[in-house]
């Protein structure tokens, strides 16, 4: 009888993930019309995003489940990555790795920004300077017209240095008003260790806890997410083949809202 309520159990949760993911495309819109749109009706095509990343194969690792979606609703999205990923001396070569992987993802070269700066090394050890961080975004988002700025929060994913300089430098942005009114910031939410390495079968607690924002892919995004970490070759490691395996970050993102100061003003 036990083996039978197993059988019961197991067959139950899977059919609740395929019912999440069904459900996802619809519930998706309607966050994004209240994150990002919340004054008039969306179904993604008006929505420009720019997604802050840190180094080459932080697309992919990382943030993939949302470009793929976002890209699916037509929407305009951006990257812009703080570093050509030069720590073992391999930036040229990591730089077309990653032109690589967002084409797999949808993202033209047009739409790609790598940083070369000296002071912002690929180094897990390096402190980033938060001011200077926050100037290249700035000076980004005056550029053009975006209306989300999705990036790391403050525990980075993975705990890099990097990482949570960048969202230091954007949560700097916010608290010091040089956000313009129309655009909202959100944060990749970080997740316990099991959490993490449970791969889809996440997929119900991050439906069921609260989110601003949550995109979710299935096999067939999932593949396209598991195409561009293999555009990364440099990268591709022994542990690397495990993170595609076992990581919730290739089926699944939330983010959660990055507050925005008093005296947020409309940039010039």
């Amino acid at each position: 009888m036990s083996v039978y309520l197993v059988v019961f159990v197991v067959l139950t949760y899977l059919i609740w993930i395929k019912c999440i993911y069904n459900r996802h495309r619809p519930t998706l819109v309607k966050s994004l019309k209240s994150v990002v749109l919340s004054s008039r009706e969306t179904n993604g095509d008006d929505v420009s995003a720019l997604i802050v990343t840190a180094h080459p194969d932080d697309e992919c690792m990382f943030f993939a489940p949302t470009i793929i979606r976002l890209v699916e609703l037509n929407a305009n999205v951006h990257l812009l990555c703080l570093s050509e990923g030069n720590y073992y001396k391999q930036g040229a070569q990591r730089k077309q790795e990653l032109l690589n992987s967002c084409a797999v993802l949808g993202i033209p070269d047009s739409r790609i920004t790598v940083v070369d700066h000296k002071k912002l090394p690929d180094d897990p050890k390096a402190e980033w300077s938060v001011s200077l961080v926050s100037s290249i975004i700035a000076q980004h988002m005056r550029a053009r017209s975006f209306n989300v700025v999705l990036t790391f929060d403050g525990s980075g994913v993975s705990g890099h240095a990097n990482h949570t300089a960048i969202h230091k430098a954007v949560s700097r942005l916010a608290f010091t008003g040089q956000v313009p009114n129309d655009c909202c910031l959100l944060s990749l939410v970080t997740v316990g260790l099991l959490r993490k390495y449970i791969s889809f079968l996440e997929l119900p607690f991050s439906w069921l806890l609260p989110s601003s924002l949550r995109c979710i892919v299935g096999p067939q995004g999932y593949r396209r997410a598991k195409d561009a970490m293999f555009c990364h070759r440099s990268q591709l490691l022994w542990f690397r083949y495990l993170y595609i395996i076992f990581s919730r970050y290739m089926f699944v993102n939330t983010f959660q809202m990055i507050p925005q100061g008093p005296t947020n003003l409309k940039m010039y």
